[in-house]
């Protein structure tokens, strides 16, 4: 039996899964087969570098090993640890929160990918692709040969087209639109005030610029979705959104070209798990486009992290490099 830790490192938030793997683990599934076995589960700040920068990001892996009940960095027991993360997709990236695990789970294997990768292990593929909607957005396709290919995950200031901070942006946009154009508030723009609290458009424009937290504006992104079957704006931008989501699934399989192979697509993120309208129009326009094998993910992304570690773990390898907090 060893332990590992599964974390999943989104834009706003972290969740991490502590479990046993092993041949003598006491969880089984239906084939007999022996599983991880959940010891810990627990959320903190996001641990993304590259969305909240080191320090706070050292400060969220503090209060998961917290939380674990890791007090002693030397005496944590674990084996492996797996962190899918969110813009982790260059080696500088994924080696600067390597070195702040390390830190905080020293003498453990480190390993640091992105988190498509695990979301991929989590809906038990190996193979097809992963697309994201949350607070952003992002596509990654695995061949069955192996290549890959990804789109999107910009991040908010480039694009992220499809997210839950993009529809609510363009919430306001159309709120701020309306009101340059000297028309009355439409049920969008009202019920986008009401959840604000701000008075009028204007004030829409200064809370989005006094607060810009990516997940307080993804927050209201359900906004849209609850109007759309009703206010032609709310409507036209759902359907924008997956426009570009599937636009993102589409162009890794034709970089891959595997279109014609119709690998499984799987959704993921609180926007497409959680808004199935914007899901079925996903399913729409990928069946469109030749991608008919769609699926949305049942299971927390972590879950493929764990699993992920569990295949690294107990195999030789030296420990990662430390670096400050």
């Amino acid at each position: 039996m060893r332990l590992v830790l599964g974390l999943d490192i989104g834009g706003s938030k972290t969740h991490a899964i502590l479990a046993e793997v092993g041949t003598d683990a006491a969880v089984k599934d239906d084939g007999g087969t022996a599983v991880p076995r959940q010891l810990a589960e627990c959320t903190a700040g996001s641990a993304n570098v590259a969305s909240v920068g080191p320090d706070e990001a050292a400060k969220a892996l503090d209060d998961l090993a917290g939380q674990l009940g890791i007090g002693d960095p030397a005496d944590h027991g674990i084996d492996t640890v797996f962190a899918g993360a969110a813009g982790a997709d260059t080696p500088a990236a994924r080696e600067l929160l390597a070195g702040l695990l390390s830190r905080r789970f020293p003498g453990a294997r480190i390993h640091v990918d992105h988190d498509t990768r695990i979301i991929l292990a989590a809906g038990g593929l190996t193979a097809g692709t992963v697309l994201i909607s949350g607070t952003g957005s992002a596509a990654w396709a695995k061949a069955g040969d192996g290549r890959e290919a990804r789109a999107g995950g910009w991040g908010y200031l480039l694009g992220d087209e499809g997210s839950g901070y993009a529809v609510a942006r363009s919430a306001v946009r159309n709120a701020l639109q309306d009101s340059d154009d000297g028309l009355p508030a439409g049920p969008l723009t009202s019920r986008l005030l009401d959840q604000t609290g701000a008075a009028e458009p204007g004030e829409l424009l200064d809370l989005f610029y006094r607060r810009p937290e990516r997940r307080y504006w993804a927050g209201l992104a359900g906004i849209v979705f609850s109007l759309a079957a009703s206010d032609a704006a709310s409507a036209a931008i759902a359907d924008d959104a997956a426009l570009h989501l599937a636009r993102l699934a589409l162009t890794v399989n034709r970089r891959l070209d595997t279109i014609a192979e119709n690998a499984p697509v799987l959704l993921a993120g609180g926007m497409l798990v959680n808004q199935p309208a914007l899901a079925t129009r996903v399913r729409e326009l990928l069946a469109a486009g030749g991608l008919t094998d769609v699926r949305v993910l049942d299971r927390a992304p972590a879950w493929g992290a764990v699993e992920l570690a569990g295949q690294l773990a107990g195999t030789p390898h030296r420990p990662a490099t430390t670096i400050p907090a």
